[in-house]
């Protein structure tokens, strides 16, 4: 297997697992202080990992941005799923993430692409952009959501510079979780009324199952931008939005229309163009 192929593989299972991570958090009550302790879970799992890595001396300047990025990053998403419906917010963010993320790492910083990868990326950001409609969504959400996306291009982009600076990428990793961790559960409590033994006690254990998720679904995305293309991975991470879609028919009970099939049609040809 190719160095891009196994790179494609990780994203595809990392946008699945984040569609499940972003389901969770959305169904967990007081959506700050569950995604507090989702970020929480996943940097206490990072922590006994990191004994085994080297530090990221190489890297501590784009680790410092990641953070920042990431912390704002939390709060809009926060934000976002409890102001918005799942199936509104989240086509907006995740279908603005790629093309946001190809105008930068393409069009600012001069990476290389093909015709057919920037065809694919332009279809799934698209496809995913189709799910919205018959969703109606209110300006605040809709905004929330493009701020949303934009972070997640910004983090995308740092990342990948700050795993590709280190020797060993686990060492960015897992420290870019554990700082995080510790800075959600300074900074997301604010935003809320509950009282945080409360909230741990309500759904502490889905935040730990989702914690463990969420260092799966960003750590294999770093994982695979150490090994390829930017804008192209980036996009394939975003083929989760079928997931998001199966989880909100099977489990929300959401109806399926033609405009979803048509939309996931979209995507997956994009994916298609993006492999090939």
């Amino acid at each position: 297997m190719s160095a891009f192929s196994l790179a494609a593989l990780l994203m595809i299972v990392s946008g699945s697992l984040h569609a499940t991570v972003n389901a969770m958090i959305k169904s967990g009550g007081d959506r700050y202080l569950h995604a507090a302790l989702t970020s929480f879970a996943s940097g206490a799992i990072a922590l006994p990992l990191l004994f085994f890595v080297p530090l990221p001396h190489e890297a501590w300047g784009w680790l410092a941005i990641a953070i920042v990025l990431h912390l704002v990053y939390f709060v809009l998403l926060a934000r976002t799923l409890d102001r918005g419906e799942l199936s509104s917010a989240y086509p907006i963010y995740r279908g603005s993430a790629p093309l946001l993320t190809a105008l930068v790492t393409i069009g600012l910083l001069g990476d290389t692409s093909t015709t057919s990868a920037l065809a694919g990326i332009a279809l799934i950001g698209g496809g995913i952009l189709m799910m919205l409609r018959g969703r109606h969504a209110s300006r605040e959400v809709v905004l929330l959501s493009f701020a949303t996306g934009a972070m997640t291009a910004a983090y995308t982009v740092v990342g990948a510079e700050g795993v590709r600076a280190v020797a060993n990428p686990l060492s960015f990793i897992l420290w870019l979780f554990l700082l995080m961790g510790i800075g959600n559960m300074i900074l997301l409590p604010r935003f809320t009324t509950n009282r945080l033994g409360a909230a741990a006690r309500a759904y502490g254990g889905s935040a730990a199952v989702a914690g463990l998720l969420s260092l799966g679904t960003f750590g294999l995305a770093l994982y695979a931008l150490s090994l390829g293309p930017t804008a192209e991975l980036a996009a394939l991470r975003e083929t989760g939005m079928i997931t998001a879609t199966v989880i909100s028919i099977t489990i929300l009970g959401e109806r399926v229309t033609m405009s979803r099939i048509a939309a996931m049609i979209t995507i997956l040809v994009g994916a298609i163009l993006i492999l090939l």
